[in-house]
């Protein structure tokens, strides 16, 4: 490996109080039925974000063959998980809401407005994207964005996870990290003032200067075909003070507990990021087990503290029944794999209405 790889972004951890509740809802309204991993531990390696402590914990990685990344659904068993003691708005700094892909966004929003969710109206970003926001059970604000990227066509309308939503301080400073790290160097547009899209959100009539980064088209193997391509809405408010989401909470508690990417070449990444000034804070070192699947991960810190995840991974459940994993080391990382292998995880489909 001359080069490190992001394939694009494997998912997004979100702490919740009850997994299985969690995997439930979204499986049954979003569509990310594909249960890849559930696994119980603790997560020693993330004492420097749980208070010096090691705490059990039980994940779930969960996807939508649809196409997009998927959610790390975790739940603290060691301890009750703590919300924040404020209301999170645009602009507060971390992942203040994830997009969803959406292929067919009229039917998305009749059926979360069928289910009671109450979404906000379809409006247009600012390059005249229909989208609308609504939130899950437990808060967490989402963005269904209109996308036609597909993977495999499935029954839901949603798609898997395309992108996020971050509050910054400084936009330069988040624009310069995003772009020249983590290659989201297609910046489509930065514009100021008070957006009629956002009114129907939690400090969405605020004043914001407002960027949104996509990558430009880039080799990628493994999971990309998969994943799809991604973008990074970042937000900074202009006209009000605002709070760090997770001050005075540990990683694991309720909300956006980070943001993964899928990565070959952890070790040139590794070097990458130190000369960029952002050091690993966290490092697997070699390969991590979570049961059914394997790798190596690290954490990094965007400018403001949001916990950046990277995953390298070694070992992948594809017909966990019959005893058949991939073993990505051996295969070059430039490569995506085979179509048919990938879309072969619907083997894992959770089926029916909990």
């Amino acid at each position: 490996m001359k080069k490190k790889i992001i394939n694009g972004i494997q998912q997004i951890g979100i702490g919740t109080p009850t997994a299985q509740k969690t995997f439930d809802w979204y499986r049954n309204l979003l569509g990310f039925d594909i249960k890849v991993f559930e696994d119980e531990a603790q997560a020693k390696l993330m004492t420097r974000y749980t208070d010096d402590e090691v705490r059990a914990r039980h994940a779930i990685l969960s996807m939508n063959l649809n196409g997009g990344g998927g959610l790390e659904i975790w739940q603290y068993t060691s301890r009750t998980p703590q919300a924040a003691s404020f209301d999170i708005l645009f602009g507060d700094l971390g992942i203040h809401g994830m997009k969803i892909r959406c292929l067919d966004i009229k039917k998305a929003h009749a059926l979360l407005t069928e289910k009671g969710v109450n979404p906000g109206a379809i409006a247009s970003s600012p390059i005249g994207v229909p989208h609308f926001y609504f939130k899950d059970p437990w808060g967490n604000q989402v963005e269904a964005v209109h996308d036609n990227y597909c993977f495999s066509p499935q029954d839901s309308s949603f798609g898997g996870v395309m992108g996020v939503s971050i509050g910054v301080t400084a936009m330069d400073e988040s624009i310069s990290f995003y772009s020249n790290l983590l290659g989201f160097d297609d910046l489509v547009y930065d514009e100021s003032g008070v957006f009629e899209d956002l009114k129907a959100v939690a400090g969405g009539d605020g004043n914001y200067r407002r960027v949104l980064l996509r990558h430009k088209p880039r080799q990628a193997g493994g999971f990309s075909n998969l994943l799809g391509p991604t973008e990074i809405e970042l937000f900074q408010a202009l006209d009000r003070p605002v709070n760090k989401i997770y001050a005075d909470r540990s990683w694991g508690d309720l909300g956006y507990i980070h943001l993964c990417f899928d990565v070959a070449g952890m070790d040139l990444l590794r070097e990458e990021c130190k000369a960029f000034g952002k050091p690993f804070t966290v490092d697997s070192s070699n390969s991590f087990d979570m049961g059914d699947a394997a790798g190596h991960f690290s954490y990094i810190e965007d400018p403001d503290g949001t916990l950046i995840e990277f995953v390298e991974t070694h070992k992948v459940p594809i017909l966990k029944k019959f005893g058949i994993f991939i073993n990505l080391k051996k295969r070059d990382p430039l490569k995506p794999l085979p179509n048919w292998i990938v879309k072969s995880m619907k083997i894992h489909r959770v089926k029916g209405d909990s």
